[in-house]
Formats: structure tokens, C-alpha cells, sequence
């Protein structure tokens, strides 16, 4: 899926260089619920979305994330022992949060560690604003504590901070629907809980009384943003719509570019991993005595690692949606027993594919598993070239060039002087991974339907059994 408009600019930006001189680069924790160290986790964009099953160590990440840094002179600084305490069932020792940071040109290295009882090393903590939004903001405002106390005193509002016009206008871009304004009011009972209120179509009404999204949104929105400042989100999609995901991940887009913030999100929502950037998508992969970070995941490969429905008995793994189909037609003509026992799953960038390939060679997927990579990547262990020593766009798009196209045109409806014609035309450009869209704009089909029929077409007369074999024999291989 092509990034938003907000996420180009941000991407833009950031490839640009020279902004954003405040920046946590990495982070490598230890002996720190169920890190054990020498895992470095990696923060490569402004906005970076760490995804996972539940307990696999997202807030753990947000939260030692807050403690890099102190405070400037108004603001709140974190503790490791706030969020990682002793307790009669936990002890935390020789535990370590090391983590690289960018100041101005230089590129520095803290640690704060805790060998036995207390934590050290927290005075010398580089200066940054931290804004943690953890889970409290989900909870709905009558059940929160002291607020029921609230409601059931006869009360009026004592003091409120108004949410300015720009804000009250994100509000409304994000939730997809008009507001008067919107502020944060306190009451003559408790001059400490505040309590959101919305005005819309010229009526009022407060967080008793408003949605989960909306008093999500609104708290979450009043947060101010600092400038080079560091803001983790817990859970980001909570309470929101699909729609309202995807509004609020591209405002936040905005934020990070205008005041060049460093955003830091877990997430369980393929909406919001659609709207980001590859490498600004990290996995936590739980094996049964570490966890892998896995960075440049695609939105698919997460939702299937974290889906407990059933699936086939086997994945096989490819690099994108054009492999996919690939590798799906080879096997509807060469290995229609195999195929429907498998599940295909688009995984994103190469280097991804290098990573489950040594998970494959160490036999640490749970499921029967396979890993492909396109023709012109290096072979490396555990994973399998896809046929023809090239992208599977030139192979299929030559192979059928030598063999005139042979039934395409029948497949997609078209006369075969068009197909040549729109063929010919698309190779002629320099990057093939435009060729399929090009052919289909000249012969009035979608793209995915014309990638489909002409890889079916490659797979019945181009490619070989023997290589057809080669291809399908690990699969079979680890099918039960």
C-alpha cells in the first residue's frame, strides 16, 4: 500500500537529513522481563511501531524507552523502579537499559543499570521532554478513581483549559466529524481529575457521556507535543475505528514533521502498519528461550503471527504481493496437492526474509515454515530462490516475450496485437516494477488480474517441471 501524503512528507524530511538533533537511536535491555540482552532494538524513522502478541514486551520497551532521559526544568522524568519495581514475586537484578542517543552531531551511549537494590547511573541521563500515554486513557471516566465521586456530588465547573482552534481541528479530522471546540475542565470537587467535554452541533457533552474513542481522542490530542521531544503511545489504536486509526496515525505524521518529534508506538492494528513506512515496523518474534526483534515487517506477516485462528498446515514466506501471486500460480499448475495445504505471506523487505530464513534453519518456527526469496537475491540458509535468477517481473514478463506472450490475451480478454503492443511498451522502462501497472493502464485491466494470468500463463508453458520440482520438494518436505 503507498504511503499517505503525511508520511511522504515526513519521509521526505527525514531522508533529508539534518533534522530531528534530539533522537533515542537504540535500545538494549537486560535481565528486564524476559529481555535477557544482546537484542538491540533499532529506532531507523521518526515514527516507529513496535507489534506483538500480548506479553511480548511492547510496554516494557515504551516504558524503558521514558527512562533515557530526564526532564528539562518543566516536565515529568521517569524511574525505572515506577515501572520495573520489587515486588514478593519479582526480583530485578543485574539488570541493565543501554540505549544510543543523538545529541546535536554527536552520537553517545547511557546505561542505567541495577545490580541488586537500587538503580544508578540515573543522574548522568541526558536532558530530553518525555510524553508516556500509557493505557489509563482508555479507561472510561465514570470508572476511573475519584471520578464517580464527581458525578454523584452536585457539582459546576471551577476552571477548563480550552483546546485552541488548530487542535479542535485535528479532533475533528481524526474522529471524521465536525466539533464546536472541545476542552479539559475541572471541577469545584476536584481541582486534580480532569474531565474531557465536547461541544458539537452547539451541544455540550463530557467524557461520562461521550464515546471510548472520543475521550481517547481528546485526551490524547491535549498532550502537548514538545519540540524535539520524545512521545511513546501504548496501544494507539484503542477505542478507534478503522478509519479513525488511519487519520490519527497520518496526524501524528504531521506532528513529527512540524516539530520533529520522535514517536514510539506499540500497536496491534494493521491499519496502523499500513500507513507506516517498512522500516518504521518492528516484530517481536517470542521464541521459547529469547525474543527477536524482526524490523521491516509487513502489516500481513504481523497479523498472521499474531492470528490464533487456524490456519493451513504450512507458511511459506515471500517478499510482496507481486511474489505472492508468483509463487501461488507455480503451485496451482505444478503442485496443486501442496497447494491448499499452505498459507503465502508477504514478510516485506529482503533483510526480513534473510532473518526467517536462519529461523527456519534453526527450526525455530512452531509451524511447518518456508522462505523465499525473489531470483536475484543472494541464497542464504533457510531460504529458497524463486525460479529464474531474477525478479519475478523480468522472468515472467521475458519468458513470455520468447514464447509471443502465448495466451494472455485470451486469459485477460484482450486482442494479442494489444498485449504485445502494452508488453513491449512496459519493458521498455527502466524500473520493473512499474511494468505490470503500465501494461494494465494500456489494455484497461487492473494490474493484480493481468499479474495473475500472466504468471498462470509462465508457470503451464515456461517453466519446467524439473524446476517446478526444485521448488516444490522443500514444501513437501515439512508438510506433515
Amino acid at each position: 500500500m503507498a504511503l499517505g501524503n503525511e508520511m511522504r512528507r515526513l519521509a521526505k524530511k527525514w531522508a533529508s537529513g539534518g533534522a530531528w538533533p534530539k533522537r533515542l537511536e537504540w535500545l538494549e535491555l537486560k535481565q528486564i522481563r524476559g529481555w535477557e540482552g544482546g537484542q538491540r532494538i533499532s529506532f531507523s524513522f521518526p515514527i516507529v511501531a513496535i507489534v506483538g502478541e500480548n506479553g511480548s514486551g511492547k510496554s516494557t520497551l515504551l516504558q524503558a524507552a521514558a527512562c533515557a532521559y530526564k526532564a528539562e526544568e518543566v516536565g515529568r522524568t521517569w524511574y525505572p523502579s515506577e515501572f520495573f519495581p520489587d515486588t514478593a514475586w519479582d526480583s530485578i537484578q543485574k539488570a541493565a537499559i543501554t540505549y544510543g542517543y543523538m545529541q546535536g552531531s554527536d552520537h553517545l551511549t547511557h546505561s542505567i543499570t541495577k545490580l541488586t537494590k537500587r538503580w544508578l547511573r540515573q543522574v548522568e541521563r541526558p536532558i530530553r521532554a518525555v510524553r508516556y500515554i500509557d493505557l489509563s486513557r482508555i479507561q472510561p471516566v465514570a470508572t476511573r478513581v475519584g471520578y464517580a465521586r464527581i458525578a454523584k456530588t452536585e457539582h459546576q465547573e471551577a476552571s477548563a483549559v480550552s483546546f485552541d482552534e488548530a487542535q479542535v481541528k485535528r479532533l475533528s479530522q481524526v474522529m471524521n466529524r465536525p466539533y464546536d471546540s472541545a476542552k479539559m475542565a475541572l471541577t469545584n470537587i476536584d481541582t486534580s481529575r480532569k474531565v474531557p467535554v465536547l461541544t458539537r452541533q452547539g451541544i455540550a457533552y463530557s467524557g461520562y457521556h461521550q464515546g471510548a474513542g472520543e475521550t481517547t481522542i481528546a485526551e490524547l490530542l491535549q498532550v502537548d507535543f514538545p519540540k524535539y521531544g520524545l512521545v511513546l503511545i501504548d496501544e494507539v489504536e484503542s477505542s478507534l475505528h478503522p478509519r479513525a486509526q488511519r487519520q490519527l496515525i497520518r496526524d501524528l505524521a504531521e506532528q513529527c514533521r512540524e516539530r520533529e518529534v520522535q514517536i514510539i508506538l506499540s500497536t496491534h492494528s494493521p491499519y496502523i502498519l499500513e500507513e507506516l513506512p517498512q522500516e518504521a515496523r518492528l516484530y517481536i518474534f517470542e521464541m521459547e528461550s529469547a525474543k527477536k526483534i524482526i524490523p521491516g515487517v509487513s502489516p500481513e506477516f504481523a497479523m498472521t503471527k499474531m492470528d490464533d485462528e487456524a490456519h493451513p498446515e504450512c507458511d511459506l514466506y515471500v517478499e510482496d504481493e507481486a511474489s505472492k501471486i508468483f509463487l501461488s500460480e507455480i503451485l496451482a499448475c505444478h503442485g496443486k496437492e501442496v497447494f491448499p495445504r499452505c498459507v503465502i505471506v508477504p514478510f516485506g523487505a529482503a533483510s526480513v526474509g534473510s532473518a526467517l530464513g536462519q529461523m527456519v534453519a534453526k527450526e525455530r518456527f512452531r509451524r511447518p515454515s518456508r522462505v523465499f526469496l525473489d531470483g536475484d537475491s543472494t541464497e542464504t540458509d533457510g531460504c529458497i530462490l524463486l525460479p529464474g535468477n531474477d525478479a519475478p517481473e523480468q522472468v515472467v514478463f521475458n519468458g513470455l516475450q520468447q514464447i509471443k506472450f502465448g495466451d494472455v490475451w485470451t486469459r485477460i480478454g484482450r486482442d494479442i496485437s494489444e498485449v504485445s503492443d502494452a508488453f513491449g511498451s512496459a519493458m521498455t522502462l527502466n524500473d520493473h516494477h512499474d511494468w505490470v501497472t503500465s501494461a494494465a493502464n494500456r489494455l484497461l485491466c487492473g494490474g493484480s488480474i493481468l499479474w495473475q494470468s500472466m504468471c498462470a500463463e509462465w508457470a503451464k508453458k515456461v517453466l519446467t517441471s524439473a524446476e517446478a520440482v526444485k521448488l516444490i520438494k522443500p514444501i513437501e518436505d515439512v508438510l506433515p
